[in-house]
């Protein structure tokens, strides 16, 4: 293969990467990450976890068909998306058990001030606290992998002749994919940010949307693997 087909394909390995982030099933699981964080940066990070975690999985799998030559059966992918199915519904819970147990992120204080006499004051504090989510983002990645990470290696061991081509490309589309989860983690943790998170009407409309979407979606996922 020559050198402008090979950097053609690259750039594509690259494009697919950072719009293989917007796919549904990624944007419903970072948002409902994201949703428990209050600044941006912090969801800028699970982003990037999650780019890691995906590209981990693509990686190890492209290396272990690659190298040792390893067909997976077409439907074995049907499992992979149902599995994924199942990561979405779990998450969807949890996210809708932490909203509604309603300790996670408002508490209400009363303070006292003293100025000409004593007012009291009722104020809504947000507290960003729970598990480590770098590393939930990390897990969640993780599995995706399993889901897309076949149909590209097949993609690409019937278009790149060269080992190291090969393995290139795969890194390449793990570096878009990342680029892409962090700009998508980024934007879609904007409205849970502090500057409306104080809205307790917004945030409830908010996680309850984007956590039935995902309960939704991920019962669709797993009905039109396992059972259409």
């Amino acid at each position: 293969m020559g050198q402008l087909p090979l950097l053609v394909l690259l750039a594509y390995a690259l494009y697919e990467g950072l719009f293989h982030a917007v796919e549904a099933d990624h944007v419903l699981a970072v948002t409902n990450i994201v949703s428990q964080r209050n600044k941006i940066w912090p969801a800028v990070k699970d982003g990037i976890f999650w780019g890691l975690g995906h590209t981990s999985t693509i990686f190890l799998v492209g290396i272990v068909m690659i190298l040792f030559k390893v067909n997976i059966p077409d439907r074995s992918f049907s499992y992979f998306e149902a599995a994924v199915g199942l990561m979405l519904i779990i998450v969807a819970s949890y996210r809708l058990y932490l909203f509604f147990r309603d300790e996670e992120l408002f508490y209400f204080h009363k303070h006292s001030y003293e100025h000409a006499g004593v007012n009291d004051h009722l104020h809504v504090h947000v507290h960003s606290k729970g598990p480590n989510l770098h590393k939930t983002s990390y897990g969640i990645g993780f599995v995706h992998g399993l889901a897309g990470s076949g149909a590209l290696v097949v993609l690409v061991m019937t278009q790149i002749e060269s080992m190291a081509s090969s393995l290139l490309y795969l890194v390449i589309f793990g570096i878009g994919s990342i680029i892409g989860m962090t700009l998508i983690a980024g934007v879609f943790s904007i409205p849970f940010s502090k500057k409306l998170v104080n809205s307790k009407i917004l945030r409830t409309i908010l996680v309850l949307t984007s956590s039935v979407l995902c309960l939704a979606y991920g019962c669709y996922v797993i009905y039109n693997n396992l059972l259409a």
